[in-house]
């Protein structure tokens, strides 16, 4: 079989840094791939005006597969005064590539597993009545509904007449009617049956394959009555397919309170595209944080993988890189999964559990401590330094 074509996607910041040591691990496995760079994010829309240039576009349509480490996001004034001189003022407007590449190639349900590694000093722990510590092994996996809901787009600040007449219909504008120029600024949620159908298939699917007794919607029907009442109309039509499989009903803000005390009684968790940004990062604070919080978007045929953390341009100035590259290393354990070389991703995940697991090894993050320049000196793992040990193990994983 020939060799897949990945095309990696630095990014911006330590995207790039994350990027280089998680593919360095997955070589050392045994990973047999050629690799393409492409560029996207904010160094491109500062030189160019446009963060996702077509020809990375070219090369994800041609390869179908993506690795991508991190992007900057910045607000819309500090995104003008950053553009290149001669593309100040002709009102050009930063938005996420990502979420550009969601839509582009529908790539409709993000999957966010999330487990524990037993040694990390970050795992969710709780304190028992008789006063003794429990630090339950966790599990989760959040489907995220990727390319509708609040983050379609569609949105105005200033909305036309056009979009005023519309809304005015709606009884409940009637407060906003008389707002004008950008003292108004509207988005629209849009949930439509088939995006609620695919997302909830595909989690039922997943809890049915790995035996996962349950399935919890996170949406808020109770006031969200029309979209989030859609998405569970089609979570009960699609839970009778699966009878074996028990659907529970949550609202997100009830959802985020369980987490916090109960995070176990719910492994599998699907929400529409805000709620499950929200609840997917809930989820990795209690597994570890962002340091091991890793992602796959998935459409019918294309597929990308990312870390989810940012790309925290303050590291820029540090003289050694310091960011946890264990999220980028499980999100190229997830790319492998996709590919079939689940003997490989599996060896991985063994050698990062078994550096967690040693307690010699600890980032910044999983230390504690603030990302500054003299992490390393108080006891922080560099980034290359953790990547080495996780390649150090794989020999007896």
């Amino acid at each position: 079989m020939s060799k897949p074509t990945i095309v990696v996607m630095p990014g911006d910041g330590i995207g790039r840094v994350v990027t280089d040591e998680a593919f360095r691990v997955l070589l050392e496995a045994g990973f047999d791939a050629q690799l393409v760079t492409a560029e996207i994010g904010w160094s491109c829309f500062v030189r160019d005006g446009d963060p996702l240039p077509s020809r990375t576009i070219e090369l994800i349509r041609e390869h179908r597969i993506g690795f991508l480490g991190a992007i900057t996001s910045k607000a819309r004034s500090a995104a003008e005064a950053e553009l290149a001189p001669p593309l100040r003022g002709r009102g050009i407007v930063y938005r996420s590539p990502l979420l550009t590449l969601r839509q582009r190639f529908d790539l409709a349900t993000c999957v966010r597993p999330a487990r524990t590694f037993p040694g990390n000093p970050t795992n969710f722990v709780r304190r028992l009545a008789d006063g003794t510590i429990e630090e339950p092994p966790l599990a989760i996996t959040v489907f995220r509904q990727n390319t509708e809901g609040l983050y379609s787009g569609v949105e105005w600040s200033d909305p036309p007449a056009a979009v005023r007449e519309a809304l005015a219909l709606h009884p409940l504008f009637a407060p906003f009617r008389n707002l004008g120029g950008r003292d108004l600024a509207i988005a629209v949620r849009i949930v439509t049956r088939e995006g609620c159908r695919r997302i909830l298939d595909d989690a039922f699917r997943y809890a049915e394959r790995d035996r996962v007794p349950t399935v919890t919607l996170s949406e808020k029907s109770n006031v969200l009555r029309d979209t989030s009442g859609l998405f569970e109309e089609v979570a009960r039509d699609v839970q009778r397919e699966h009878p074996g499989i028990k659907l529970k009903t949550v609202a997100i803000d009830a959802l985020l309170l369980e987490l916090t005390r109960r995070p176990e009684e719910h492994p599998v968790i699907v929400a529409s595209n805000l709620f499950g940004d929200i609840v997917s990062d809930a989820v990795a604070g209690l597994t570890g944080g962002l340091g091991f919080a890793c992602s796959a978007n998935l459409g019918r045929d294309v597929a990308i993988f990312e870390p989810v953390h940012g790309s925290a341009p303050h590291h820029a100035a540090f003289p050694v890189p310091i960011a946890n590259p264990c999220a980028a290393i499980l999100a190229g354990c997830l790319l492998l999964d996709h590919l079939g070389d689940t003997e490989i991703s599996g060896r991985v995940r063994r050698a990062v559990a078994a550096v967690v697991a040693e307690r010699r090894v600890r980032t910044y993050d999983m230390l504690r401590l603030a990302a500054s320049p003299d992490a390393p000196s108080r006891g922080a793992a560099t980034t290359r330094a953790m990547a080495d040990a996780v390649i150090a193990r794989l020999g007896a994983s």
